[in-house]
């Protein structure tokens, strides 16, 4: 076992190795590799094909491709598109207008993507140009579309929850079920703060849109119900018993094809820009996810989680203590790191404290999503600024999407403290499905 210190000087230098530009899974893969020829020798480099054998062969994780799959049918077929002008039709008479449209869009893509950066670029796309033409506050449009895609990875399925799951062996079931409450109360928070500010100061939200006919209204629903059925057919699959997460992810795509087949517009073209596309993103993804488990691999070896798990226990922190020092830890890790890389490189480092400590793993999966919502729209770094100053269609200085975020980052950090004094916000589901 190697000493705390040793052990800090490894996490430093894997973060200064991708400050200066090395990619999060080569900087994970040299910190590893390192440290298992410094402390372990040559030899234990023989057991890294076993370890990657076994990483890679583990059937959770067959679920990353499906559930990106499935987003990238629904983005390319067009149906994103229709649900966000049905869901316009009915919420453009609230306080705030289609600024809710956003947070709404945001949360039903969210509930069948996994994906907060799919997310980000789909409802921004078509979003933004309507929002410019009714004069809406551009920085505040900006903002309720980067912390509404955060949802993406909060509301099942999630691929982070998934990855998680894999990492902490935590029922990815349960994952699921304890995000759905907190997920759907941060997109009422988002939807309150807008209809308050919209009241003080009705200027951000452009012009009043004259209220569209209910007939057509009723007639354009028909537009919300492809997510509805695909998350529904997701979940239904799961809980019914019919299938596993896993395999509801590929009966997801099945519905989802079908849908896009039903409309006309699947083709070889969308099958094939897809494809690509779930083959690059995943590549990506398993990379990162394989770097990681070896580096936990060596630290295991190491007893690195036993060390720092001791020094807690001598310390006398309590859960709250530590909770509120992972609230820091994460915001500073935030500014600096991809969300999901820095998700999957602190999981091996965090678990056996949250363990020791008696923190219930599923409770602990939905803090720890929370936190990574908060990175994706962290300055200098968060992913979903830039993804949303990327299809702005005019332009424009990237501090306008990190102003217009920084309202909902608080919002989000009001949303981590009431789950950390009531955390039966995310526990109630399943306790009420799996009687934990």
């Amino acid at each position: 076992m190697i000493s705390i210190t040793e052990s800090f000087i490894g996490f430093f230098i894997m973060l200064g190795l991708m400050l200066v530009g090395l990619p999060v899974a080569g900087a994970l893969f040299a910190v590893a590799i390192i440290g298992a020829l410094f402390y372990l020798g040559v030899p234990s480099l023989m057991m890294f094909g076993n370890q990657m054998w076994s990483i890679l062969d583990d059937f959770v994780l067959t679920a990353i491709p499906m559930f990106i799959l499935l987003g990238e049918i629904l983005v390319r077929s067009g149906i994103t598109d229709r649900m966000y002008v049905a869901l316009s039709d009915w919420v453009r008479r609230w306080p705030g207008g289609l600024l809710h449209t956003n947070i709404g869009a945001c949360g039903m893509f969210s509930a069948v993507s996994g994906s907060s950066v799919a997310t980000a670029a789909t409802i921004g796309t078509v979003a933004l140009p309507s929002m410019k033409r009714h004069g809406y506050s551009e920085r505040i449009a900006l903002g309720t579309i980067a912390a509404g895609a955060t949802l993406g990875i909060l509301i099942p399925p999630s691929i982070n929850m998934i990855i998680y799951g894999s990492m902490s062996n935590t029922s990815i079931g349960q994952l699921f079920l304890a995000a759905i409450v907190p997920g759907l109360l941060l997109m009422a928070l988002f939807m309150i703060f807008v209809a308050v500010l919209s009241v003080i100061n009705p200027s951000i939200a452009g012009e009043k849109l004259p209220p569209v006919p209910m007939k057509e209204r009723l007639t354009r629903l028909v537009d919300l119900l492809p997510p509805l059925i695909i998350f529904a057919v997701i979940m239904g699959s799961i809980y019914s018993g019919w299938a596993t997460p896993t395999e509801s992810a590929a009966v997801g795509v099945i519905a989802a094809l079908a849908l896009a087949a039903a409309r006309r517009r699947l083709s070889f073209k969308v099958l094939n820009e897809a494809l690509l596309s779930v083959v690059k993103i995943t590549a990506m993804i398993m990379l990162i996810v394989l770097a990681a488990q070896l580096l936990s691999f060596v630290m295991g070896v190491l007893r690195i989680p036993q060390a720092i798990t001791g020094l807690v226990a001598d310390t006398g922190t309590t859960p709250l203590q530590i909770l509120l020092l992972l609230v820091i830890f994460y915001l500073i890790l935030g500014c600096f790191l991809e969300t999901l890389s820095m998700m999957i490189m602190t999981i091996p480092i965090v678990m056996p404290i949250v363990l020791f400590l008696g923190i219930d793993p599923v409770w602990f999966g939905v803090f720890l999503v929370l936190m990574m919502e908060v990175g994706l729209i962290t300055p200098p770094l968060g992913m979903n600024l830039f993804i949303v100053q990327g299809v702005r269609p005019d332009g424009g200085s990237v501090m306008d999407v990190v102003w217009g975020a920084l309202p909902f980052t608080l919002i989000m950090l009001l949303m981590v403290a009431l789950l950390m004094m009531f955390p039966q916000i995310a526990l109630f589901l399943p306790e009420l499905m799996y009687g934990r």
